[in-house]
């Protein structure tokens, strides 16, 4: 399973893709996407996002 990001709330700000052990963030169009085939759903990067835009 991978974390779901909410486009719309996202800000871009690119914390979720520097705490990402395992590199399955990226940032495209200035908003954060998730690979989930890289994924391995650790939360890392739920917690680190400011404007909660990421969940399970």
């Amino acid at each position: 399973m991978a974390v779901k990001i909410d486009k719309d709330t996202c800000i871009g700000c690119g914390a979720c893709v520097d705490v990402c052990p395992v590199s399955a963030l990226s940032m495209e169009d200035d908003k954060a996407v998730v690979d989930e085939g890289t994924c391995i759903d650790c939360g890392a990067c739920i917690s680190t996002c400011p404007v909660t835009a990421i969940s399970e």
